[in-house]
C-alpha cells in the first residue's frame, strides 16, 4: 500500500508576490516560512489557518532556509546580504554578518553542539554560529562545490549536499570534513533530511532522482536511487515523516511527491503546473505544509499505510 494524500486548501499570504520558500515548525507550534522575495518572514497558525508577516530589516536580503534553533528562535540564511538571521516567536529579528564577505549562505540547521550550523555556496565553507552570535567558518576540500543544504545526523555530525561537486559531505563538530561522490554523474544534489532510521534522504536535481544515503559500522556509505517518472523534473527539497516515506517537491513540474523506504513512489499535482514549490514541513499534526513560490502555502492531509480515516460520530 502506498501514502495517499488529499489536498486541503492554499493559505494566501497577506503580500502578494511575496515568494514563499521554505518552512520550518517552530518551537511554538506554529510554521514558519521565508519569504525570499520581499525579504519577509512568515508565521502561520495551524489551528487558525492564519498567516502573519514579520518585516526584517532590507526588503532584498533574501532570505532563504530556516530552522529551529536551540534558544527557542527560528534562524535563516540571507542569501542576498551574506547575513545570518534571528527570528524569536514575538517576531523581534536581528542579523549576523558573515567574517568572510560574499559567502552566499543557504542551508541551516541546529547542530549537537548547542550552535547553528550553515552552508556558505559561494566560498566551499561551513560556518558556525552561536547563539551568541560568534561564527566560524570550516573550508571544505573542493572548489567550486556549492555546498547546499545541509542537516544534523544521527551520528552527531553534520551532512550536506555539494551541488557541483556532486557528493553528500560530513563534518564532525570539530571540523573534520569528508567528502563521499555520488555514484551518478551530474546528479547535482540539493534537498537533504534524516529519516527515523539515521539515514539520510537527498533531491538529485540534475537527473530527476531521489537518494538515499545509510551508513555502515564501518567509515563506508552506501546509496540507493530512485528515479522519478519525468527526469527534467527538478526535484528540490525533501522532508521526511515519521514513517520514514521521503517526501519531496518538484520545482519544473509542479508536483510534490513521496518515495517509501521500499522504493514506493507517488507523485500529485499542485493547484498549477507553474508553482514552484520549493520547501515542504510536517505540521505538529501530520500534515504537510509546501512553499510555493508562485503561489501560497499549500496544505495536504498525508494518509500513511494502515491508516484509518476517522469516520463520523
Amino acid at each position: 500500500m502506498t501514502t495517499s494524500v488529499s489536498p486541503l486548501g492554499t493559505l494566501a499570504l497577506p503580500t502578494p508576490d511575496s515568494g514563499p520558500y521554505a518552512l520550518a515548525v517552530g518551537p511554538d507550534g506554529r510554521l514558519w516560512c521565508t519569504l525570499v522575495r520581499t525579504g519577509r518572514i512568515a508565521r502561520l497558525t495551524p489551528s487558525t489557518g492564519s498567516v502573519e508577516e514579520f518585516v526584517l530589516d532590507s526588503a532584498d536580503c533574501g532570505p532563504t532556509l530556516i530552522t529551529a534553533g536551540p534558544d527557542g528562535a527560528l534562524w535563516f540564511t540571507r542569501y542576498r546580504d551574506h547575513r545570518i538571521g534571528r527570528i524569536a516567536v514575538d517576531g523581534e529579528s536581528r542579523s549576523y554578518e558573515l567574517p568572510g564577505g560574499a559567502g552566499g549562505p543557504y542551508g541551516i540547521a541546529a547542530g549537537p553542539d548547542g550552535a547553528l550550523w550553515f552552508t556558505c555556496t559561494k566560498s566551499d565553507r561551513i560556518g558556525r554560529i552561536g547563539i551568541d552570535g560568534r561564527i566560524v567558518e570550516f573550508p571544505l576540500p573542493c572548489e567550486g562545490g556549492f555546498p547546499s543544504f545541509l542537516t544534523a545526523g544521527r551520528d552527531g555530525a553534520l551532512w550536506f549536499t555539494l551541488n557541483q561537486a556532486n557528493a553528500i559531505g560530513r563534518i564532525t563538530v570539530s571540523g573534520e570534513v569528508r567528502l563521499h561522490p555520488l555514484p551518478t554523474p551530474g546528479a547535482a544534489p540539493v534537498g537533504l533530511a534524516v529519516g527515523p532510521d539515521g539515514s539520510l534522504w537527498f533531491a538529485e536535481i540534475g537527473v530527476g532522482r531521489i537518494g538515499r544515503l545509510t551508513t555502515g559500522e564501518t567509515a563506508g556509505v552506501e546509496f540507493a536511487e530512485f528515479a522519478l517518472p519525468e527526469a527534467d523534473c527538478r526535484p528540490h527539497a525533501v522532508a521526511v515523516a515519521p514513517d520514514g516515506t521521503c517526501w519531496f517537491t518538484e520545482w519544473g513540474t509542479g508536483r510534490i511527491g513521496s518515495v517509501t523506504p521500499d522504493g514506493k513512489l507517488t507523485e500529485h499535482p499542485l493547484a498549477a503546473p507553474d508553482r514552484e514549490p520549493h520547501g515542504l514541513a510536517f505540521a505538529p499534526d501530520g500534515t504537510l505544509y509546501v512553499a510555493e513560490e508562485h503561489g501560497g502555502i499549500s496544505r495536504w492531509e498525508v494518509r500513511r499505510p494502515g491508516s484509518v480515516p476517522e469516520g463520523p460520530g
